[in-house]
């Protein structure tokens, strides 16, 4: 009996969804979310997946069929979408989607595209190398740090502090180098405090308030996120959701540890002057 992954979170079409393909004798595993969809998908094998492309947001279907491509290759993919604009039609394209169909669509019409799906599987010759959280932000971390110095720079309070490039940025290698020992080595342990602290001491001679130290952490969190989202097609899916923890995890202890290291610093008799 073929499986099939419906992912939607109108709860209404979901039920009428897997009740059309029930009948059709198919075991259809119904899911509501991305979080739960990437679950399942690591953990159990399916034969097609049938996914909403807005979960809440435009475009989330498009993660769950990136992590059924990965771990499932041969699965056809198809995507329920009540926007057909082009530009999600192109994406579409880049991640190989097998087929978008536009909301709404005939019943008949629908079960007719399973069952022709099902007895072609996919066939993705381009399908890309599967990296670790860890090896994507090792190689992307130069496009990481201009991320960062861009949020950065146009922060109003931020800005303010004049600095030069390494004297803004010089400390990010060394706290991601932090986090990607961890994701490799130690995903529940927290990394040495030594460079964060060292991180907060000098902002706090450099002039920052513990408030902006916060927020260049928060800059820090949306880069990496940024930079997978930007590599989204070749993230391992199988640890995706721990390796999220484990970064969040990982910079709020480095703000932690700066903060300690801010606190027990005074700051420069020059920085207070100005």
């Amino acid at each position: 009996m073929p499986r099939i992954l419906l992912s939607e979170d109108d709860g209404a079409v979901r039920d009428l969804l897997r009740a059309t393909l029930e009948r059709d004798g198919l075991d259809v595993v119904a899911v509501g979310s991305v979080p739960e969809a990437l679950q399942r998908i690591a953990t159990e094998s399916f034969d097609l997946l049938l996914s909403d492309l807005h979960m809440p947001r435009a475009g989330d279907g498009f993660t769950v069929v990136s992590a059924m491509r990965h771990t499932h290759p041969s699965a056809p993919t198809l995507v329920l979408s009540g926007y057909p604009a082009i530009s999600e039609a192109l994406a579409a394209i880049r991640i190989q989607v097998d087929e978008i169909l536009v909301k709404p669509i005939e019943i008949a019409s629908l079960r007719a595209v399973v069952r022709e799906r099902l007895t072609k599987p996919s066939a993705h010759s381009d399908h890309p190398v599967v990296q670790s959280v860890a090896t994507i932000l090792e190689r992307e971390l130069a496009a990481t740090i201009r991320d960062w110095i861009v949020l950065v720079e146009h922060d109003e309070q931020l800005s303010r502090i004049p600095l030069g490039f390494e004297d803004r940025a010089g400390h990010l290698p060394n706290l991601v180098a932090d986090l990607i020992d961890r994701l490799r080595v130690h995903p529940t342990t927290k990394s040495n405090p030594g460079a964060a602290h060292q991180h907060g001491q000098l902002r706090r001679k450099q002039g920052y308030s513990a408030a902006m130290v916060v927020e260049e952490s928060r800059y820090l969190q949306v880069s990496i996120f940024g930079t997978l989202q930007n590599n989204l097609s070749s993230v391992d899916f199988s640890r995706v959701l721990l390796d999220t923890m484990t970064i969040a995890d990982e910079v709020d202890s480095q703000l932690r540890d700066a903060m300690v290291g801010y606190s027990e610093c005074q700051p420069a008799s020059a920085w207070s002057a100005a």
